[in-house]
């Protein structure tokens, strides 16, 4: 039986400003925002819109530097959560938890470097993200969920 891999690679512009919050009495950084993917069929173009999670200091690093519209490439795993609403009502939220970010164009933003990225090496990293689905911190985030 072969192992499971889940592992996403996405480029899209972003549709909003990231937005960021911090859980855990003002720690652990998060911060969220959409990326549109245009994808290319018979039928015509199609746009989905992905929610993206960045933790820690790739969190504050997207925060910082990324912009509406702006070309992104985002690594990272999909996570299908599950939690009510304030009204009780079951929910279910998809996104991506980045472990990599990429700037694919400044548009006159961040250092002015078109394909630039952000961190020590060729892309952003987040360490100590939350290594399951079930680890976002729901009572910290109830209010928050979703953005």
């Amino acid at each position: 039986m072969a192992g499971s891999y889940n592992r996403i690679t996405l480029v899209g512009n972003l549709t909003r400003d990231p937005e960021i919050r911090y859980v855990d009495g003002g720690g652990k950084a998060v911060t969220k925002f959409a990326l549109a993917v245009n994808r290319k069929s018979k039928a015509g173009d199609e746009t989905m819109f992905i929610d993206i999670v960045a933790w820690d200091r790739l969190g504050e690093i997207c925060n910082q530097y990324l912009k509406k519209g702006m070309s992104t490439l985002v690594e990272g795993r999909l996570v299908i959560r599950k939690y009510d609403d304030k009204d009780g009502n079951k929910r279910t939220a998809v996104e991506v938890v980045a472990s990599d970010m990429q700037m694919l164009d400044s548009k006159g933003r961040g250092n002015g470097e078109s394909g630039s990225s952000i961190g020590g090496g060729s892309r952003s990293s987040a360490s100590g993200e939350p290594s399951s689905a079930g680890s976002l911190d729901e009572g910290a985030m109830e209010d928050e969920i979703p953005f």
